[in-house]
């Protein structure tokens, strides 16, 4: 009877484990739809708030919200602790650091340059996952992010050979490289914290933390850029202050802790699609085989890497 009992319990923890990647995937794939959104909004608001203004108030709200998530949850979750430095470190690189960077980069490149430039994003990553946590980088999720970056070409550029005319090395596309580094700093160490706490905790205390650097940094912004402020504009902040920073932080910290890092970082690649599909039905713009194309090979590629990952 016990080898009968070890092959049913194998099995229970195999469908446990099956439901568990798909739960990661969507949750990743929850994320890069509303962070396509902000990156649209992000390009809208650039001559209303500074990038610097735009990051506090977005993290100010959001941390609002976690607070009132965190109420009911046990006190240890709502204290750093022992996880002090690491959730220092994410708080510095992927909420004071990360935002500003990339909401800086966008006033200076395209929407085509950065979002190519994501691309790069489960190969960072995953260097990093490998150098930091000695996560290993396998053959399969390299050549994964390497058919992802194909995909995330054939979109951006509309299969047009005129797209390598496109790609210069500027100052906006390169504070965009440096923003997709920082954020693959924070997966990294946010997928080490989530192995003592909750996605939740993990989120809300990193942003909090990053509030002392942000806000004074804003309030000196202003000074050179003043806010202006239109009830759309208002609207704007508040969408980006909750649907990309507390619900699309949420699902990827969760989606990290169930996929790894690198693992997640394969669906990174989506954003790409989203901001397609979004400029589609929301802007009318045109959608290509270039894009069909295009985004079977991100996702198949994220699907194939994770899964392996697992």
């Amino acid at each position: 009877m016990e080898p009968a009992k070890a092959g049913i319990s194998r099995k229970l923890w195999m469908l446990g484990a099956g439901e568990s990647i798909w739960i990661g995937m969507l949750l990743v794939n929850l994320a890069t739809f509303t962070w396509a959104t902000n990156m649209t909004l992000g390009r809208w608001l650039r001559d209303s708030i500074g990038p610097l203004t735009l990051s506090a108030l977005r993290f100010l709200i959001a941390t609002l919200c976690f607070g009132w998530l965190l109420r009911s949850r046990p006190p240890e979750e709502r204290r750093p602790g022992a996880d002090m430095p690491f959730l220092l470190a994410m708080a510095l690189a992927g909420v004071a650091l990360f935002a500003p960077t990339l909401y800086w980069g966008l006033r200076y490149t395209t929407a085509v340059n950065a979002t190519l430039i994501n691309g790069l994003g489960p190969l960072i990553t995953g260097l990093l996952a490998a150098l930091m946590i000695r996560e290993p980088l396998t053959s399969r999720q390299l050549t994964a992010a390497l058919l992802g970056l194909l995909g995330v070409i054939l979109v951006i550029s509309n299969g047009e050979r005129t797209f390598r005319e496109t790609f210069h090395g500027n100052l906006g596309d390169l504070l965009v490289l440096m923003a997709l580094t920082l954020w693959g700093i924070y997966s990294v160490l946010g997928r080490k914290v989530m192995a003592r706490r909750s996605a939740i905790s993990t989120t809300a205390l990193s942003m909090a933390l990053a509030l002392p650097l942000l806000i004074p940094a804003a309030l000196v912004e202003q000074l050179s850029l003043p806010p202006r402020w239109r009830p759309e504009v208002a609207l704007a902040v508040l969408y980006i202050g909750v649907a990309p920073t507390v619900l699309g932080f949420l699902a990827w910290n969760e989606g990290v802790r169930r996929l790894g890092p690198g693992g997640a970082m394969m669906f990174y690649n989506t954003l790409p699609i989203y901001g397609a599909l979004l400029g589609h039905f929301l802007l009318g713009e045109s959608l290509g085989l270039s894009h069909f194309i295009g985004g079977a090979l991100i996702i198949g590629a994220g699907l194939w890497a994770a899964r392996a990952g697992r």
